[in-house]
């Protein structure tokens, strides 16, 4: 069992440590994943340890641990935004506050640049730092002291420490009646500090708008009708308390509330920004809507099919969240940096001050320089890299209608080397169609196309809805049949009530069954079907027992149209340097013909299930980065042994299950699209960790030598917070190449 909290008061890479920590000391945790990006904790709990009170006692290890923690519900990020706005407004007046009590201890410094001597009482100087010092900078002392009663550290320790220092000794200077005071120095970095926080917090927002958009997309009320009144006296109630089997009207221009089936009425659907599919799909009654999309000019009514908390949306939404709040391996190794860089840096600002002291023999040069360390270290930078870039990853690729499972998925999406394609329903349109129905009698041609459609018009597989289309269209209505029983590996077989052949038992095969049952009868008519096969058909025979034997009556070709854009698909894989390779179970000649109309680097045809997966493990230990796509439950073993799985949007529930990735529609320019978006959310991460160790690296040894004021160090941390979540950002105008 997963449960998600939302969690308050975090302001670096050691607080994700710290209330990480705390959460895998609750009994019946096994892991605890927190994002310091979207402010999320995501808890996987024991079965057998689940009780009524497992939630109460997550929150209370988090408030124990100094932080504020509450339980997520699906609606969470839509009611949110009102205590976000608010938070954001208290902190838009703190950091004005801050500038205006700040810039005149900030305007004499910036005169002497300019050879104007101007220099305020150190009384006024005391009065303007005091309330930036412990009323506006109270955050960072409250947080520091919760760290250190908790044998830890963060940002906030850090801040508090180095600016106290610089206060502190300002007004130990003052009071001996000395001039070198340094007030402007701890109220500019506290300034700095609270306006980089406040940049970061609405950059972090933008970051996740892509789920706040499709929390959105849901009507706050459904116009419910009930039973045995009009249609016109329908009622309005909120959405969430729609049930399965309620009939709902959707009037033109509105959302459809929830899952559900057309029962009545016409209409064009949007469903763009659900799906990404820009052209708007036709509904009639029978075809099944989602809810969040878009009603066009008719009126519709709806029979629910599925609640709000279980539909389409909803799963789509914990989807991505929980993507965003996993972890990829690469943050893991950071994470075990950060939990070490607090004290690192304290180490490193005490043998500052010591080495300083030691060579100026001053205490002020060396404390100002300390001070600089403190405040130009920033773990914030680093907790943010990697969670940040996939928070916006992950966003890019829902509104292109690509649902990335986990940051595993993505982590390993942009090393995908080669892509294994199934055929039928993935490179081509899944819904086969006659292409020739031959009896080897002519005088006997609708009897056996009858006896062949009688056969399959209880089966719901492609190919028996293509035969019962095609015997339609020719007037065959089929025939009765009794004792229909599936052999695997040999067909179908019954025995007609009618015609005939009354009485009699039929044999409905593949060809690849006639060649490994019957093998002299597959050779006496090879000559007869080979123009088929080797055009690509799927090839089916109808066969008559007649005493220990079977003699063949007819046989059908089936064509399954390729996807008119599997061809661009495929040649954009190309050019992103990825071999393409076809496993399909369909016979030699059907996957040879479409993987060379393709264009494709490799064909294994006749293989079954598990075949497919071997294959899929082979092309891995040959040192290739495997992706999957598939459609079926026949493909699941595949997608679950390929690095990264990736199952269409009109695939099987049991596909989408084993798939890392899932296409809301069945577009194959997705696939490509999606390699691109974790190649670029991965560039993006490297990015930003470089700049992150940068800025540690070059910054704190600049600070320790006295080259950097602690005003210049504050800048510079707030800045590099603010400069890797925009970077993130920049994510969000990824084009396909």
């Amino acid at each position: 069992m997963k449960q998600t909290l939302a969690i308050s008061g975090m302001t670096c890479a050691s607080c994700v440590a710290h209330v990480e920590e705390a959460l895998q000391h609750v009994p019946g945790v096994t892991e605890a994943q927190v994002n310091l990006a979207t402010e999320r904790a995501e808890v996987t709990l024991e079965e057998t340890a689940v009780a009524p009170d497992t939630v109460t006692h997550l929150v209370r290890a988090v408030v124990a641990a100094g932080y504020g923690a509450k339980a997520v519900n699906d609606d969470v990020f839509a009611r949110e935004d009102e205590a976000v706005q608010a938070r954001d407004a208290r902190e838009s007046r703190a950091v004005i506050a801050a500038l205006v009590l700040t810039s005149p201890l900030l305007l004499s410094m910036l005169l002497h640049l300019v050879g104007v001597t101007f220099m305020l009482s150190a009384g006024w100087q005391w009065a303007l730092a005091t309330p930036v010092q412990f009323v506006l900078g109270w955050r960072f002392y409250r947080a520091g002291w919760t760290a250190l009663r908790n044998y830890s550290g963060n940002m906030d320790l850090l801040v508090a420490l180095g600016t106290s220092a610089a206060y502190g000794l300002s007004v130990v200077q003052a009071l001996r009646g000395e001039t070198g005071l340094y007030f402007e120095a701890s109220s500019v970095v506290i300034t700095l500090v609270l306006l980089g926080k406040l940049l970061e917090s609405r950059a972090r927002r933008r970051a996740a708008d892509a789920i706040r958009a499709l929390q959105l997309l849901r009507p706050e009320t459904a116009r419910l009708i009930d039973p045995g009144r009009p249609v016109r006296f329908n009622r309005a109630i909120p959405t969430e308390h729609l049930l399965p089997a309620d009939r709902v009207l959707v009037l033109p221009g509105e959302r459809i509330p929830a899952d559900g089936r057309v029962e009545e009425g016409e209409s064009d659907v949007d469903e763009s920004l659900l799906t990404g599919e820009s052209a708007a799909i036709r509904k009639r009654p029978g075809q099944p809507v989602t809810g969040g999309t878009i009603n066009g000019a008719g009126r519709l009514i709806v029979q629910v099919t599925a609640t709000a908390a279980e539909g389409t949306l909803a799963r789509i939404i914990r989807l991505v969240a929980g993507a965003q709040a996993t972890k990829p391996h690469i943050q893991r190794q950071v994470d075990r940096v950060s939990a070490l860089f607090v004290p690192v840096v304290l180490v490193l600002a005490l043998l500052t001050f010591l080495g300083n002291f030691w060579w100026h023999g001053a205490v002020g040069p060396a404390l100002v320089n300390a001070v600089s360390v403190l405040v130009i270290a920033c773990p914030c930078a680093l907790g943010l890299a990697t969670p940040v870039s996939i928070l916006v990853g992950t966003g890019v690729a829902a509104r292109r209608g690509i649902l990335i499972k986990d940051a595993g998925a993505l982590e390993v999406a942009h090393a995908v080397t080669v892509v294994a394609f199934d055929k039928t329903g993935t490179l081509t349109e899944g819904q086969p169609a006659v292409q020739q129905f031959q009896a080897l009698d002519p005088a006997q041609g609708t009897a056996a196309l009858a006896a062949a459609a009688g056969l399959q018009s209880g089966s719901e597989h492609p190919l028996a809805r293509a035969l019962l289309s095609w015997a339609e269209t020719h007037g065959a209505a089929p025939c009765s049949v009794r004792k229909v029983v599936a052999r695997p590996g040999l067909g179908l077989q019954g025995e007609l009530d009618e015609g005939p052949w009354q009485g009699r038992p039929l044999l409905l095969l593949s060809h690849n069954g006639l060649v490994e049952q019957q093998p002299a009868l597959a050779t006496q008519y090879a000559g007869t079907v080979l123009p088929s096969l080797q055009s690509g058909a799927t090839v089916s025979w109808l066969l008559l027992q007649e005493e220990n034997a079977w003699r063949p009556l007819a046989w059908m070709a089936f064509g399954d149209p390729v996807r008119a854009e599997a061809a661009a698909a495929i040649a954009h894989l190309r050019r992103l340097g990825i071999r393409t390779v076809l496993v399909s179970g369909d016979h030699e000649g059907a996957a040879q013909r479409v993987a060379k109309l393709l264009g494709m680097d490799q064909v294994f045809a006749n293989v079954s299930p598990a075949r497919k997966a071997d294959i899929v493990a082979s092309l891995r230990s040959g040192g290739q980065v495997v992706a999957m796509v598939g459609d079926g439950v026949n493909d699941a073993p595949a997608l679950a042994a390929a690095d990264v799985g990736i199952a269409m949007g009109s695939g099987t529930d049991v596909a989408m299950h084993a798939a890392g990735i899932t296409l809301l529609r069945s577009d194959l320019a997705l696939i490509p699209a999606a390699l691109w978006i974790s190649r670029r959310t991965w560039q993006k991460i490297r990015q930003n960790l470089f700049w992150a160790f940068f800025y540690n690296l070059v910054g704190i040894p600049l600070a320790a030598a006295g080259w950097l004021t602690p005003v210049v160090a504050g800048s510079a941390m707030a800045f590099s917070s603010v400069s890797v979540v925009t970077n993130a950002l920049l994510l969000r105008r990824t084009t396909r190449d």
